[in-house]
């Protein structure tokens, strides 16, 4: 495939920022992603119920793309001893851990609502 400004004194080959290197030849691992700050988010902690009158804790609010919600889930299933997943946007912690969630965020450095 040819480039835009092939043959041109514009013709560049791109290059690393960390290493100078162009980008085919660079070996530099991938820069670690920038999760912005807890005290930066709020989050929505409720209990819903599901059949059976099984209870779910869900933490809403949390902009997947800006946090790491893998590893608050681990942090907050630990806190509660309890099962729990990721779904789209959203936490959800099985059993109805309210206030052990509530807490275990506000220590994290969340707002919670």
């Amino acid at each position: 495939m040819s480039r835009l400004f092939a043959g041109t004194p514009f013709d560049i080959p791109p290059t690393c920022d960390r290493c100078g290197l162009p980008e085919q030849d660079c070996h530099c691992p991938p820069p670690e992603k920038q999760y912005l700050a807890p005290a930066k988010q709020t989050a929505k902690v409720f209990t819903e119920h599901r059949k059976h009158k099984r209870a779910m804790t869900i933490v809403k609010g949390l902009d997947p793309e800006e946090s790491d919600l893998r590893a608050l889930l681990t942090k907050l299933q630990s806190g509660c001893g309890a099962g729990g997943s990721i779904q789209q946007d959203r936490i959800e912690i099985q059993g109805d851990h309210l206030t052990r969630v509530k807490a275990k965020l506000a220590e994290l450095g969340y707002r919670v609502r």
